[in-house]
């Protein structure tokens, strides 16, 4: 009795038990339990096959995950993260939020929504969730102006 199956890959989808093993005149199977599962593997399949469980469906093959395109969000991202210019863009913004004052504005906005609630009543994922959108919507437009325009030239100059 075998519990778990081997297959071959998508191409022929062929699907071999412990019994299928003798029938083409190959090694006999090591059957080790696992988990529940009887899983058997023959030394000739090593390398060659994936395992399958009775309730699982096949893996997609690569040339599945290859035929995706990645978006152009995700190539801009790519670019930006190979060629340095994130970082130096994450830099830029680091330091002209701290030349307007936009980070000394989050840190008492944070500790007086500390001091309101109760330092003991307070986490971290409620004080994300009430300081973010007042973070974003206090971000002075100029130094979102200078970030879009540094943006816009990096992509001129990828030809992306």
């Amino acid at each position: 009795m075998t519990v778990g199956s081997i297959y071959f890959p998508p191409s022929s989808h062929r699907v071999f038990d412990g019994r299928d093993f003798h029938r083409l005149r190959l090694p006999k199977p090591l059957c080790v339990k696992k988990n529940g599962f009887l899983i058997c593997i023959c030394a000739y399949f090593v390398g060659k096959l994936r395992w399958k469980s009775v309730n699982r469906p096949p893996t997609p093959d690569a040339a599945e995950n290859q035929a995706k395109e990645p978006t152009l969000q995700e190539l801009i991202s790519i670019e930006l993260i190979e060629s340095g210019e994130k970082e130096r863009l994450m830099e830029l913004l680091r330091e002209r939020l701290i030349e307007c004052g936009w980070k000394d504005e989050m840190k008492a906005l944070c500790r007086a929504f500390i001091k309101k609630k109760g330092r003991n009543n307070v986490t971290v994922d409620d004080l994300v969730h009430v300081i973010t959108p007042k973070g974003r919507a206090s971000v002075p437009d100029s130094v979102k102006a200078e970030l879009l325009q540094r943006i816009r030239a990096f992509l001129m100059s990828a030809a992306i």
